[in-house]
C-alpha cells in the first residue's frame, strides 16, 4: 500500500475566516483531521463529512486538559504516522501558524524518520492577528523597528529558562505568547532588566473571536488590571510604545458589533463588524423515499415551487442520484420564493419562471392568484419545519399541492456561551433563528437593537416581544 501524505496546516487564531485559502482547500480533501483544541470548531465544518476528526487535546485516555504534553505529542506523532501508512490523506490542523510555538519540529522529525511525505501550510499567527484586531502596529516608523516573539511559559525542565530577559528588554516591541499566568513575574523581570514601569502594555484574549477582550495598562500595573478584568488564556501580550496607537486606531473597539444568526454569506460591507454565528443547521434526511417517489413521476407536475435554496440543493441531489438531470423537468414551470433561491436554480441551468416581487410566501401566493392555478399539480420541496402557510395558500387557490420534506432544519450543537454586553445589534434571518436564540440564550438585553429579515421573521420576533 502506498503511503499517504501529511499536511501541517495553520488554522489561524480563531476566526474561521482567517485560515488561508490553500489551507481550506487541503482541509476539504482530508480523510483524517487531527486538530488542536484551540482550533475554532467552525473551521471543522469545512472538512469532508466522512473525514475522521480527532482532537489532539483529548488523546490521552480521553482526558481533556491532560497536561503531560510530551506523551500527548508522542500520541499525535503516532496517529499521523499510522494514518499515513494506511494511505490516508492527513491534515494536522494547528492553531495559529505551525512554526510559531506550534511544536511543528517534533512532528516533522517523526514524519521524516518514518519517511512520510509532508508539507507545511502557514497560518495567521496570533501575534499578527492581535496587532491587527486592536490597531496596534508591531512596527512603526520612528517608534519601533524591531519586534521579538517570546514564550511566557517555558517547559519546567529548562533550568534557568532559554529566554534571556535582558536581551528581550532591549527590543522595541515585545510580543509574548502563553504569558498570562506568569505576567506578574515577567513584568518584574523586564523592569529589573531596564524596561520602564510605565511602558505601555496590551493584553488581548480570544483574538479575532466573538468576545475578544483587551486590557491596556503600564508594565507595572498590567497584571493587576488583567486579573481584575478576568483575562484568561489564550492571550497575547504586546509590550512597547506602539501600544499607544491603540487609542487612535482600534477599529475593533470603536466599531458597532452585529451578531448575524443566518447561514447566508457573510456581509462584510455592512456598517460595523458582522459576527457570523449560524443558529440553524441544514442536514439531509436519513430516507429520501418520499421524494424519490415524487421525482419518479415528476412529469405529472405543472409547477415545482422552491421556497429555499436548500430545497433546490437537495431536490437536484436526489434527481442526479436517480440518473436524471434538468431535462427531466421539460415542460414544468419553476417558481422561486426569492432571488437567493432563483440564484441557486441558475447553478443547475434553470431560470425560474416566477419570482415574486415581494419575496415571501405571501408574495408567491399573490402572484399565483393573478395567474390562476386552479387544478394545477404543484410539487413543493421544503424543510421539516417549514411554515404551512404556503401549502394552505396554494390549496386555497384550488391547486393540488404535494409538499415534500427535502431536508432538516435544526439548531446546531455546541453553540458557544456569549457575553451579550459585547453586541450592539442582532440580525435574525428566519423564525427558526429567533426560536433557537431564545432556547439557547434567552431574551437579549433591551439595549441591543433587533433587526429581522422578512415579515415572517418579524412576526416571530414580535411573538417573543423582542421588538418592543
Amino acid at each position: 500500500m502506498a503511503k499517504g501524505k501529511v499536511y501541517l496546516v495553520g488554522a489561524g487564531p480563531g476566526d474561521p475566516g482567517l485560515i488561508t485559502w490553500k489551507g481550506l482547500k487541503i482541509l476539504q480533501q482530508a480523510e483524517v483531521v487531527i486538530y488542536d483544541g484551540l482550533v475554532g470548531r467552525a473551521i471543522l465544518q469545512y472538512a469532508d463529512a466522512g473525514a475522521e476528526q480527532i482532537c489532539a487535546d483529548e488523546l490521552l485516555e480521553g482526558e481533556k486538559g491532560n497536561r503531560d504534553y510530551a506523551k500527548r505529542q508522542d500520541r499525535i506523532n503516532q496517529l499521523m504516522i499510522e494514518r499515513a501508512k494506511e494511505g490516508k490523506r492527513v491534515v494536522r490542523l494547528k492553531s495559529g501558524d505551525p512554526f510559531i510555538f506550534g511544536r511543528a519540529v517534533e512532528e516533522m522529525e517523526a514524519l521524516a524518520k518514518n519517511r512520510i511525505e509532508f508539507s507545511v501550510i502557514p497560518g495567521v499567527t496570533a501575534a499578527n492577528a492581535a496587532a491587527c484586531f486592536t490597531g496596534i502596529p508591531l512596527t512603526a516608523r520612528g517608534i519601533s523597528s524591531t519586534v521579538l516573539f517570546a514564550t511566557g511559559h517555558e517547559a519546567p525542565r529548562k533550568e534557568g529558562g532559554y529566554v534571556n530577559w535582558e536581551e528581550v528588554a532591549r527590543v522595541d516591541t515585545i510580543v509574548l505568547y502563553m504569558a498570562v499566568e506568569n505576567l506578574s513575574s515577567i513584568a518584574e523581570k523586564l523592569i529589573l532588566c531596564g524596561r520602564k514601569p510605565e511602558t505601555p502594555v496590551a493584553v488581548i484574549s480570544r483574538v479575532s473571536e466573538i468576545g475578544q477582550k483587551l486590557v491596556v495598562d503600564s508594565l507595572g500595573g498590567v497584571y493587576k488590571k488583567a486579573t481584575a478584568e478576568n483575562i484568561s488564556a489564550p492571550a497575547i501580550v504586546i509590550i512597547g510604545e506602539v501600544v499607544k496607537k491603540e487609542k487612535s486606531f482600534n477599529w475593533f473597539r470603536k466599531s458597532r458589533k452585529v451578531l448575524f444568526t443566518g447561514i447566508s454569506s457573510e456581509r462584510f460591507f455592512e456598517k460595523g463588524i458582522i459576527f457570523h454565528l449560524p443558529l440553524i443547521e441544514i442536514r439531509p434526511l436519513e430516507d429520501y423515499g418520499e421524494m424519490d417517489d415524487l421525482i419518479n413521476r415528476v412529469e405529472s407536475f405543472d409547477w415545482i415551487v422552491f421556497s429555499s435554496r436548500f430545497g433546490v440543493l437537495y431536490f437536484f441531489r436526489e434527481l442526479f442520484k436517480m440518473g436524471l438531470d434538468a431535462r427531466a423537468l421539460k415542460g414544468i414551470k419553476i417558481a422561486a420564493i426569492g432571488s437567493s433561491t432563483a440564484g441557486k436554480l441558475r447553478e443547475y441551468g434553470i431560470a425560474a419562471d416566477l419570482i415574486p416581487e415581494r419575496e415571501s410566501a405571501k408574495g408567491l401566493i399573490m402572484e399565483f392568484k393573478k395567474r390562476g392555478i386552479k387544478g394545477a399539480s404543484i410539487l413543493l420541496p421544503r424543510s421539516d419545519i417549514a411554515d404551512k402557510g404556503l401549502t394552505e395558500g396554494l390549496r386555497n387557490l384550488s391547486a393540488r399541492v404535494y409538499p415534500c420534506v427535502a431536508y432538516h432544519n435544526v439548531m446546531p450543537d455546541n453553540l458557544p456561551d456569549l457575553d451579550f454586553e459585547f453586541f450592539d445589534e442582532i440580525i435574525f434571518t428566519s423564525p427558526s433563528t429567533v426560536r433557537n436564540f431564545i432556547k439557547r440564550y434567552g431574551k437579549p438585553a433591551k439595549k441591543i437593537k433587533i433587526r429581522t429579515i422578512g415579515p415572517v421573521t418579524r412576526r416571530e420576533a414580535e411573538k417573543w416581544n423582542l421588538l418592543a
